[in-house]
């Protein structure tokens, strides 16, 4: 029987893992990708890079829900999360202003953080390397 703590990295990993898949799906079907490409541009970012962010959403997002190195993938996808923070960090503090604040992707970035440090949760495909701290 799995630990309440590796339960709960298992819903952190789910949870993150959805919210990028939600967010890849956003750029396709709802902006569309060039659409992406064209607000990434407005941003002084090179538009190609939207299709990396989608590539790296999907293909991230679909390996945190499957548990393929999640450790691994949350800290590769923290520079994403902390661009959206720059992005958005202009519109203040709520991200349900016009334009969208800095607070909930600085929140996802945290928790990815979380993931990277406290290790992979329960029914992970394939596990991280153990991370540990030593005292020098």
């Amino acid at each position: 029987m799995a630990s309440s703590t590796s339960l709960g990295l298992l819903l952190l990993r789910l949870s993150l893992g959805l919210m990028y898949l939600a967010h890849a799906g956003l750029k396709l079907f709802v902006f569309s990708l060039p659409g992406t490409a064209q607000f990434f541009a407005g941003q002084g970012l090179p538009g190609v890079l939207a299709y990396v962010v989608f590539a790296a959403e999907a293909v991230g997002g679909a390996l945190l829900l499957l548990g393929v190195y999640p450790r691994q993938i949350a800290l590769a996808l923290l520079p994403i999360l902390l661009g959206a923070a720059w992005v958005h960090a202009p519109h203040g503090w709520v991200f349900t202003a016009p334009g969208g604040g800095w607070e909930y992707p600085v929140f996802l970035a945290a928790m990815s953080v979380v993931l990277w440090l406290a290790g992979d949760g329960a029914a992970a495909l394939k596990r991280s390397a153990r991370f540990t701290w030593s005292a020098a």
